[in-house]
């Protein structure tokens, strides 16, 4: 038997909400999304197109020049529960596919992607840039965020290395709304397994000599005894709670956001989170070699320092912008892992001390009146201590990255054509490993990235349309070279980088009060890293030959009076090819199909109600046990809600409270047993009340 100290009492965290009002209301200013700023100002030389807002709660796009438009929604906006979690913000999210692992991580894909082709910034700072190369959204508490944009593709060069496969960018204390009184926000919740959360945050605006600043801050806790079973899914060992076994956990987490903005423009921000959680780990179901897993300690702390310039004129002429931000991220992950699943005890543990220090900076300046050259420069370094029976190891790694990009707009408030926008950019990406737990370090490895994309409005411009194509290549993280994963992988530090190449063209058109986009994509992915099963039951990731996905996205919303309707649809289709072998496969966890509709509708005496419906087509995982491709089936899952609001007069030294708002939902409403993985059901039914004052 193989133990390590540490506290033996099982704690809990809250469940998983589901609403989602989905919208795709397209800007018709082509603008880069490197920087909020740079995105204000392009907007403001773009021809003048009106797009009414159809619903209050609806994510907003942000175009992209020769991408889908992105989609923006701000977090307070969302019908989410006390003290969430990244993860139920971003299930909320349309064309956005996120499941839980074997890890009991949740993990994001688009367009046929890989949880590590997804980049994930906070304030700007990837957080993705780590031991894992991805981050676990299912523990990372959302109350600090302030918005969350979702770029789906390849958008721009500028967001750092070892990004393909889209953009999550949260947001806690570079948006800025001046605000004149102090705020307070109160949310209180329950369901009817006995989990229960709070989240208490207030916002205080204040001046300094000419300048409006503002400070945030707040906490959180969640609480939950596990995740409930659904219809036919069957516990080895049942218990009468009717709940998974070993899927409690509780989470405590808090975080302080300053920004100052001056008169001139010139602004400097800083943002501190932290997290603890204790948690248990779903073991898979019906599969050979699962894993017995309770992580007794899972925390993270990230600060980002921010400032920019603010848009004015440059010494070069014209006018230019430049801003920066450094970002600490330091996270404590020890797992034990269990003989079987009564979890009583343990024979190995594997403890992770990570830390990353992350500078990112950003440019543009002006190019006569219709063009505009951008840059970013990103610099990593990473640094992880593994602790395991066999000993301590260090790893160490250092990305880099250079990007410009060029947009010209060379049309403007035409007639046939009402704008045409054209970008043009390249990357240089750098990886290198210096320590690598006594083994030999890996040679520096380089790759390059370009992008060309264009974006046109036809007519008055109540249709756009776009096309791009693009390339870029990803590092293997240090996880996937070096990790044994307590015996589960045979580790291969000799892996290949992956090369992107993306192609999409689509169109977006007003359709009465709403909006229809319809994009077709196809990517091509060289030295795919994918995972086998070998004869022993342990797996090993390999370099594919080749994947390729193409697909279909139709995104759509409509108001009709009062009710708000939306809706969304990905069809794929993906393959592993192993040309050396000759051999076609059917890669893990990209579903054929993905879609969702959402429909909000007022009731009776002020309430208000709300379905939708989360659609997950077919796909297949490795079976541990015999190594084979295993088809999981189609499903769906439906939830609804009803609310009431009230106003309310209210306030002290703290803040003030203006509205009253109480919530009845239910999740998961057919108790549909829907499987993300191999052995790895979703959550049976759940029903929540929740109370928020603000």
């Amino acid at each position: 038997m193989c133990a390590r100290p540490h506290d033996e009492n099982p704690q809990r965290v809250s469940g998983i909400i589901r609403f989602a009002v989905l919208g795709c209301l397209l800007l018709s200013a082509p603008q880069g999304t490197a920087s909020e700023k740079a995105a204000d100002s392009t907007a403001a030389e773009q021809p003048d197109f009106e797009v009414p807002a159809i619903l209050i709660q609806a994510p907003r796009p942000i175009a992209t020049v020769g991408g889908a438009s992105a989609v923006e929604v701000r977090v307070d906006s969302m019908a989410l529960p006390a003290a969430p979690t990244v993860e139920q913000v971003l299930r909320d999210l349309p064309l956005l596919h996120v499941r839980t692992n074997s890890r009991g991580e949740s993990e994001v894909s688009a367009r046929g992607s890989e949880s590590r082709q997804v980049a994930v910034l906070v304030d700007g700072v990837p957080i993705t840039l780590a031991w894992d190369a991805r981050a676990d959204l299912s523990v990372i508490p959302a109350t600090a965020l302030q918005d969350v944009v979702f770029v789906r593709g390849l958008s721009s060069m500028l967001h750092g290395p070892n990004v393909l496969g889209g953009i999550v960018e949260a947001r806690v204390a570079q948006r800025f709304e001046a605000s004149t009184t102090r705020e307070l926000h109160v949310t209180m919740g329950a369901d009817n397994l006995g989990t229960h959360g709070t989240t208490v945050k207030t916002t205080l605006p204040f001046s300094i000599g000419r300048g409006q600043s503002q400070v945030r801050f707040g906490v959180g806790y969640r609480d939950t005894p596990g995740q409930p079973l659904a219809d036919g899914v069957v516990e080895p060992l049942p218990d009468d709670d009717g709940l998974r076994v070993n899927t409690d956990a509780a989470n405590v987490n808090g975080f302080v956001a300053f920004r100052h903005q001056a008169r001139g423009g010139a602004w400097a921000s800083f943002s501190g989170s932290s997290f603890k959680e204790e948690r248990g780990i779903a073991a898979e179901l019906g599969v050979a070699g699962a894993r017995f897993w309770r992580y007794p300690h899972v925390s993270r702390t990230l600060a980002v320092l921010s400032a920019g310039s603010g848009d004015r004129a440059s010494p070069l002429g014209g006018r230019g912008d430049v801003e920066a931000s450094v970002g600490f991220d330091r996270g404590r992950t020890d797992i034990d892992g269990y003989t079987s699943r009564a979890y009583d005890q343990i024979d190995s543990f594997e403890d992770g001390r990570g830390r990353t220090l992350t500078l990112r900076i950003l440019g543009d300046q002006s190019l006569t009146r219709r063009g505009e050259l951008r840059g970013a420069f990103t610099l990593s370094r990473i640094r992880h201590r593994e602790i395991i029976p066999d000993g301590e190891f260090v790893y160490r790694q250092r990305l880099w990255s250079v990007g410009v990009e060029n947009i010209w707009r060379l049309v403007e408030r035409g007639r046939a054509v009402r704008f045409l926008t054209v970008s043009v950019g390249g990357a240089h990406d750098v990886g290198e490993t210096p320590e690598a737990g006594g083994r030999e370090p890996l040679d520096r490895l380089s790759e390059w990235g370009g992008r060309a994309g264009v974006t046109m409005g036809l007519g008055s411009g109540n249709a756009v349309v776009h096309a791009s194509v693009s390339r870029r290549g990803r590092f293997p993280s240090l996880r996937e070279l070096y990790s044994g994963s307590l015996d589960r992988f045979a580790p291969i530090p000799d892996l290949e980088p992956e090369r992107l190449v993306s192609m999409e063209a689509g169109g977006t058109t007003r359709v009465g009060d709403g909006e229809v986009q319809l994009v077709l994509f196809h990517n091509r992915l060289d030295d795919a890293v994918v995972r086998v099963a070998l004869e022993d039951g342990t797996f090993m990731r390999v370099n594919r030959n080749e994947l390729r996905s193409t697909g279909l996205e139709l995104v759509a919303s409509q108001a009709f009076g009062p009710v708000a309707l939306s809706g969304h649809l990905m069809i794929q289709d993906v393959e592993l090819r192993d040309t050396e072998a000759n051999e076609t496969h059917k890669p893990e966890n990209l579903p054929e199909a993905l879609g969702g509709s959402s429909a909000r509708f007022p009731l009776f005496l002020g309430l208000v109600g709300g379905a939708d419906v989360e659609y997950t087509g077919s796909q297949f995982c490795i079976d541990p046990g015999s190594g084979e491709d295993a088809e999981l089936a189609r499903g769906a899952i439906v939830g609804g809600f009803v609310s009431r609001g009230w106003p309310v007069r209210a306030s002290w030294g703290a803040g003030s409270f203006t509205r009253l708002e109480a919530r009845v939902a239910i999740d998961n409403a057919a108790d549909t047993a829907l499987f993300d993985q191999c052995g790895l059901p979703r959550p049976g039914r759940r029903a929540r009340f929740e109370i928020r004052l603000h």
